[in-house]
Order: structure tokens, then sequence, then C-alpha cells
């Protein structure tokens, strides 16, 4: 009975909350102390849930994409634009796809996340580096590059990994727990270690 008390909640602030959206395509379950900034440029699809605490900022060029029976767990923070001065790229996440509890996405040089992809709790993205070759000025100061990130269908990002910008992670790869991803991964292959390297494909 609590749970569906709580989802009805979550659906009644999702109702509200889906006004003020871009586009959304069906029913959309909010949680509770859910922030949504720059909420005109997210659009939604149907069955989409963001849980409690979460925030989004999708202040961008192409906003906030979500598809069809996305979860977005409890204290993840989606930011789609470092600085003003340098407006981001933006944020899509295909179907029946989940970002895990704790997870941080910078989106500033774009982020494209496949269907059905599964990421476990405290995984990172980083879409942007900061410039430093100049000793004599701030790094602050040198600007920043951007490369983007995507992350094809069917895999799995496991707990506390982080992907790093201009990473390209083929389909059906696994990135295992713990993992700091510098390179792209080609399809199929299980990656894991700091930098991640490969250890086997899911064909082996």
């Amino acid at each position: 009975m609590k749970v569906l008390c709580y989802r009805g909640i979550a659906l009644l602030r999702g109702s509200l909350r889906g006004l003020w959206l871009r586009h959304c395509d069906g029913k959309l379950f909010i949680g509770k102390a859910v922030s949504l900034y720059q909420a005109q440029l997210i659009s939604i699809g149907r069955s989409v849930v963001i849980e409690d605490y979460v925030t989004i900022d999708a202040l961008s060029r192409d906003g906030v994409i979500l598809g069809n029976n996305v979860t977005i767990a409890r204290f993840t923070t989606i930011q789609c634009t470092g600085v003003i001065r340098n407006l981001g790229v933006g944020l899509t996440i295909g179907d029946n796809s989940a970002i895990g509890a704790y997870s941080f996405i910078g989106a500033q040089g774009g982020i494209q996340i496949g269907a059905d992809v599964l990421m476990g709790p405290r995984v990172s993205l980083h879409a942007e580096n900061h410039l430093y070759s100049d000793s004599r000025s701030p790094i602050r100061l040198q600007g920043e590059s951007r490369q983007g990130i995507v992350i094809e269908d069917d895999c799995w990002i496991g707990a506390g990994s982080i992907i790093l910008d201009g990473v390209h992670i083929g389909q059906g790869s696994v990135i295992a727990a713990g993992s700091v991803v510098t390179k792209n991964v080609p399809t199929n292959s299980v990656v894991a270690g700091v930098p991640a390297r490969p250890i086997k494909t899911r064909t082996d």
C-alpha cells in the first residue's frame, strides 16, 4: 500500500511538472525534491521515472531527451552546461535505459546513450576536458575541449565507473565496476581497470 501511495504521489508530481516540459509523451513519475532547470529544454517519452533528489539542468544547445521507460535513480545530477559563455550540447537517452543512484552526467560535449543500457550507482560521465598547455595562464581561463561520449545499445556500465570525453562504447559491451574508460570500447567487449583494458569478449 505504501508503494502504491508513493507511486501515486510521484505520478501527480509528474502530471504537474510535465506541463512545463518541451514535450511529455505519457506518464511521468517524479520523486520528492527533484530540480528541473530549463524545463522547456527537456523532452520525455512514456513511463519515465525520475527518483528523489535528482537534479537536471538542461541548459544546452539540444537539451535533454529521455526515451520511453527511462529511469533516473535518486541523487543523480545531469548537467549540460558548465559555464554560460560556452553553451553545452546536451543529452539523449534511449528507451528502457537506467542511470544508477548518485551518478553524475556531464553532457557539455554531448552524450548519446542508447536503448537498454544499464548503469550502476555512482557512475560518472564527463564529456568535456579543460585545456592546460599554457603554464603561464590559469587553467580556468584556457577554455575547454569537447568530443562527446557515445554509449551504444545494450551496454552495462558497472558501479563507480568513470567514462571520459571522446569515448565511444560499442553495442553489447560491459564496463567492470570501478573502471576508468579513456579509449573506445569495441562491440561486445568486457573491459576493466584503471585505465580500462579489454579482458575478454562476450562471444568467447
